[in-house]
């Protein structure tokens, strides 16, 4: 059986200094911000806006679950819990860890992101929260420090 592969960094490395800046309202434009309203002082960061986010989650380490086989086992570590995932189909998933689900459970994984409006659907990122879907309820993890992609054990003909 072929190692784990391990997929780690710093969440606080993977924000970008854009994401760390503190903004200064009274200032003129940054390259890190975006005018919300060009007759108001309220800026947004540009990572809270559809282009910056999708910069800066592009080149991110993570796992994008629709090209992960059937089967696969993925351990993720967040900052509070640690969970573990496998795949079925897709971003179909069973889910345990964590205080949300102590016993295993068909979940989906939406994604991950900031903890804001936007998402990276079907992605699993180091420094960004999952978004699990499991019965009725939506589960917003705290970010994520570690992955760990144990691969599909191979199947035995009988």
């Amino acid at each position: 059986m072929a190692p784990a592969r391990r997929l780690a960094r710093s969440p606080t490395a993977a924000l970008s200094h854009a994401a760390q800046t503190t903004y200064n309202f009274r200032s003129g434009v940054k390259d890190s911000s975006t005018i919300l309203n060009p007759g108001s002082d309220a800026w947004v960061p540009r990572v809270a806006t559809l282009d910056g986010f999708a910069d800066e989650t592009a080149d991110m380490p993570g796992v994008d679950l629709r090209d992960v086989e059937p089967l696969t086992t993925i351990t993720i570590r967040t900052r509070n819990s640690q969970y573990r995932i496998i795949v079925t189909l897709g971003t179909s998933v069973v889910v345990q860890g964590g205080r949300f689900f102590p016993d295993a459970i068909a979940a989906r994984v939406d994604g991950s992101g900031f903890g804001g409006s936007l998402l990276k659907v079907g992605w699993i990122g180091i420094g960004l929260q999952m978004e699990i879907f499991a019965g009725d309820q939506r589960i917003i993890t705290s970010p994520v420090y570690d992955i760990s992609i144990e691969p599909r054990a191979a199947g035995t003909a009988h």
